[in-house]
């Protein structure tokens, strides 16, 4: 039986977007997984993704309390953007910090059942927002380092969440807003020492999950509490499968989780 130690899943842009991982047998495509009784079986194994040693629990997304301490993956700039200071030549390990936040970052509104604001590297669109399971995405201002995207996007909270609502989101409960239109009143509100950053007119790029079926209600699964998941997959949107009777799992929530995944039908 092939086994997964389980990342953040990897995507493609389609209508309906592609999922995939990796397994101990290769590329394994999940959508076609759609529409069939799975299973899914954990064992207790768990491996630390950033230095890769047997944990027990896991920090910040699979990490072990070590990397979550002193790994630059974990800096709390991840969170708080504004709090970088790559451009400085700083952080937990300077030379990272360079190739990942001394460059490009976006701010975007994202839509889902709220507009929500946010920040990623130039290289991460659209794959953040099919991450956060939005609905539509479109990019605000290209900014010369995650610093001053962060600072932006802290002015830009007084008007926006940062934070998506996940029921609501698997729900499939999208606000009625046009992200074109919260832009265009948006920029008059601006400060001066943003609006150099801002790009120019685009339209927001919609987004297609593969689901059968969106849930009334969720619950959410532990593979710590419930170690055996069986049932039809209903669907996949943001990290999370979709099963039968509203249950979720948040698959980037287990990362470093060994778990051995089998169709039954």
């Amino acid at each position: 039986m092939p086994w997964i130690e389980i990342r953040k899943m990897r995507t493609r842009m389609d209508s309906p977007i592609r999922y995939e991982t990796d397994s101990s047998e290769g590329l394994l495509e999940i959508n076609p997984l759609i529409g069939k009784n799975i299973r899914i079986a954990f064992e207790g194994e768990i491996h630390c993704v950033v230095c890769g040693k047997r944990i027990k629990k896991t920090f910040a997304q699979g990490s072990c309390y070590d990397c979550f301490r002193n790994a630059p993956e974990n800096s709390e700039c991840i969170i708080r953007p504004e709090l970088c200071r790559a451009h400085e030549g700083k952080g937990r390990d300077p030379e990272w910090e360079q190739i990942h936040h001394n460059r490009p970052h976006f701010v975007y509104l994202a839509l889902s059942s709220a507009v929500k604001v946010g920040v990623t590297r130039d290289d991460q669109i659209p794959t953040r927002w099919i991450d956060q399971g939005a609905s539509e995405g479109l990019v605000l201002a290209n900014c010369p380092n995650r610093f001053h995207a962060g600072e932006m996007e802290v002015f830009l909270k007084d008007f926006f969440t940062d934070r998506t609502n996940w029921q609501r989101m698997l729900k499939n409960q999208i606000a009625p807003d046009s992200l074109s239109e919260v832009k265009e009143k948006l920029l008059p509100r601006l400060p001066a020492g943003f609006r150099e950053w801002i790009t120019p007119e685009s339209d927001p790029l919609v987004l297609e999950y593969p689901v059968v079926k969106y849930p009334e209600k969720v619950k959410s699964l532990k593979l710590d509490k419930s170690p055996l998941i069986e049932g039809a997959l209903a669907g996949i949107k943001g990290q999370y499968l979709i099963f039968d009777g509203g249950r979720v799992m948040n698959m980037r929530a287990h990362s470093g989780y060994r778990i051995y995944l089998e169709p039954l039908s």
